[in-house]
């Protein structure tokens, strides 16, 4: 017997659900058996970001025993631009002190 799990957070909420399976599953047969994609129906239909312990990872890697398949969350802002708008803020900010 395999056992997997499949996690997905949402900023709030945190999702940990327990495949098991007598066969070696991959990411995407794992997510899939989860049932995962009933509890967060705004999931299906979507190219999915997954990994396994925090790296990404295609739909078909073969997963071993034990490893947590993970579905990403799409990024709010792009994190270069968070860091120039805060950055040139910041200068802004300083300029005005003076």
């Amino acid at each position: 017997m395999q056992i997997y799990e499949v996690a997905y957070a949402l900023p709030d909420k945190q999702t940990i659900l327990v495949v098991e399976s007598e066969k070696e599953l991959t990411v995407i047969e794992a997510v899939n058996a989860s049932g995962i994609l009933d509890i967060y129906p705004e999931l299906q239909g979507t190219k999915l970001k997954l990994g396994i312990f925090g790296k990404l990872t295609k739909e078909d890697t073969k997963l071993h025993e034990g490893d947590r398949v993970e579905i990403y969350r799409p990024l709010i802002a792009d994190p270069k631009e968070a860091r120039k708008k805060r950055a040139a803020e910041g200068k802004t900010m300083k300029k005005g002190q003076r």
